[in-house]
């Protein structure tokens, strides 16, 4: 195996928990026999493997599903041999007092990831790793109630990347043993925990039956000149000796392109594959007050192709570094503002991401809990969470928007279900939740929203989350709506936001005055009010400008929406505070004779 990437299996290591490592001694397995005791050649997935046991003692699993999906698989190594050990481990993993598995499924995440950082014109890092991560769930019990809970929510391990079939069905045997053996705790754990409450009438079942689904996409190939990049980078942090109040200049680039293998006790098999390329420039500086002001601008595409080239990135970046200069000469936010804000594009797409993107997901409450849901809109099912004129969909088959490719997209999700088109809510109502294949209240199948990273069990998530207007408006006009509202509240100015940062608060945010249309940028501003609430009852005009915001995460997203105009919002000053300025000035921006002799005897 490649030398793995160690942020890369840091995170899987966070999200996922531990790594299976040595095998557990051969006593104590659930089905004794490994793989390597059946020869060098993978048997055939589609029937029982003879392990020398009575034949009447295996399970078989649903035959004319299986017949298709090893039909299906021939020709891909990895595939076989993960639909070689699932029959093998249903047909035969069984231990004393502990249940044989309903259901099985095996996740593959064969990821092919470059990552590049430069800062101050100088490469700091540049690596390319190849790793696959398996993931295995093992149920015990039925789709009504089972073992999915605490530590019955899978195991993950590293698979090697040559193919070798022995090799790969030794690594998915010692994760599916582990699996089997969580899921047998973790039941009996659940069953006593589910005697704390009282039996409900109508409960809801713990997973969802879904017909099986064969869909083998090609295999992505990763599109990477790193040497372009790497040059790139450099130059573009560079730019800072053109500009000495810029404390801070980073550029990173990172291409990651993964191919997804699922297969299933029911019958689905699956291969995905996708690609996300992003770059993000970073640059800070200090106020003369010492309040630090940062813009970090990035971008994310699934086509390389779509990437700026070297001169426009340069472009950009020197825009950037102009406006960490001008919000550093910025005057402070210092009176409390209620009125009329402006979101651009941009900045509209953070908000319904954290409003809307994050509260449509239908997750199952913690055991015993009555809720439909978690999050803002648990108890807003059929109730009004918009204006009405603005709908939400999310559509996880739009592969572009306008042009613009989606990173969010995908024909199936990471528990083996199509992707499906979802109105979330209509002309203002919620009408729908994103799930999974665990169902919640009055939703009691998938809708193709089970999304997960590499290693980390399945949960709901948005795809592609589109916000619709039925009464679009030019932003020129939206411009004008909100200086006539101030115009008509006697107020000298309105707010207008290009950008945003965490937790909502604007990076980039003007003043637009009613007396002759002008803007003054300015700094150190939060929106005290800006929750699910504002977004109901103070929103109140739309554009016809909507912007594609690929994001990364867990699972790529995309998010599509137009300016917003909120009719009254508060701002005022931020509460932070300001840090001391450095005690010495920063070093020459250009090297000394000695410096640049030194350099050329290297």
């Amino acid at each position: 195996m490649k030398r793995t990437y160690p942020a890369l299996l840091s995170a899987i290591l966070f999200f996922a928990g531990p790594i299976v490592g040595a095998p557990v001694p051969v006593s104590e397995r659930a089905v004794n026999d490994s793989p390597g005791t059946e020869g060098s050649r993978p048997a055939d997935a589609g029937r029982p493997v003879d392990t020398g046991r009575p034949a009447d003692t295996g399970r078989a699993l649903n035959s004319s599903a299986m017949v298709a999906a090893v039909e299906a698989a021939k020709g891909d190594a990895l595939l076989e041999a993960l639909l070689t050990e699932l029959s093998r481990s249903y047909t035969h993993l069984k231990m004393d007092q502990v249940q044989a598995p309903y259901y099985i499924e095996y996740r593959v995440n064969d990821v092919d990831d470059y990552n590049a950082e430069a800062a101050f014109g100088a490469l700091v890092q540049s690596q390319r790793v190849h790793v696959r991560i398996l993931r295995v769930v093992v149920r015990i019990g039925d789709y009504k109630q089972d073992s999915y809970f605490s530590q019955g929510v899978g195991e993950t391990n590293i698979l090697p990347l040559d193919n070798d079939p022995i090799a790969l069905r030794h690594q998915i045997w010692t994760a599916t043993d582990e699996a089997y053996k969580s899921a047998g705790e973790a039941y009996a754990e659940k069953q006593a925990a589910l005697k704390q409450f009282s039996a409900e009438p109508n409960a809801v079942d713990d997973f969802a039956k879904e017909p099986p689904v064969i869909a083998l996409d090609p295999a992505v190939t990763l599109k990477v000149d790193q040497k372009d990049w790497k040059k790139t980078l450099e130059d573009v942090t560079e730019l800072y000796k053109q500009y000495p109040d810029v404390q801070s200049s980073t550029a990173s680039a990172r291409f990651t392109g993964v191919n997804e293998y699922f297969v299933n006790s029911e019958g689905t098999v699956t291969r995905d594959g996708h690609a996300t390329y992003s770059v993000q420039f970073n640059s800070a500086a200090q106020a003369p007050d010492g309040m630090r002001v940062t813009r970090n601008p990035a971008w994310m595409v699934a086509r390389a192709e779509e990437l700026p080239s070297h001169d426009a990135l340069m472009s950009d970046a020197k825009k950037t570094l102009e406006t960490v200069v001008a919000l550093r000469n910025a005057p402070i936010v210092e009176e409390e503002y209620r009125g009329p804000v402006l979101f651009a594009p941009d900045a509209a797409d953070d908000i319904v991401a954290s409003l809307i993107g994050q509260n449509v997901v239908g997750r199952k409450p913690q055991l015993g809990k009555p809720n439909r849901t978690t999050g803002s809109f648990a108890s807003s099912y059929k109730t009004r969470v918009l204006p009405n004129f603005l709908s939400v969909v999310d559509d996880p088959t739009l592969k572009e928007f306008q042009g613009k490719s989606t990173v969010g997209s995908y024909d199936v999700d990471s528990e083996g279900v199509k992707a499906q088109r979802v109105t979330v809510i209509d002309s203002g109502t919620l009408t729908n939740y994103l799930v999974g294949r665990q169902p919640i209240r009055d939703f009691t199948a998938s809708n193709g929203h089970g999304r997960a990273a590499p290693g980390v069990f399945p949960a709901p998530g948005v795809g592609v989350l589109v916000v619709k207007t039925s009464e679009a408006q030019s932003p020129a006009a939206l411009r004008q709506r909100a200086l006539q509202i101030v115009a008509d509240q006697g107020l000298p100015y309105a707010y207008r936001v290009d950008t945003l940062g965490p937790g909502n608060t604007p990076r980039l945010l003007y003043r637009v005055y009613a007396k002759d249309g002008h803007e003054e940028l300015v700094r150190g501003a939060v929106f005290s009010e800006l929750d699910v609430r504002a977004m109901r009852s103070d929103l109140i005009a739309a554009g016809d400008d909507p912007l594609v915001s690929n994001r990364s995460g867990g699972a790529a997203t995309t998010i599509i929406s137009p300016s917003l105009l909120f009719g009254e919002l508060e701002v005022k000053r931020a509460d932070t505070s300001k840090d001391k300025l450095p005690e010495y000035p920063a070093p020459p921006l250009v090297a000394s004779t000695s410096e640049q002799h030194d350099k050329g005897s290297d």
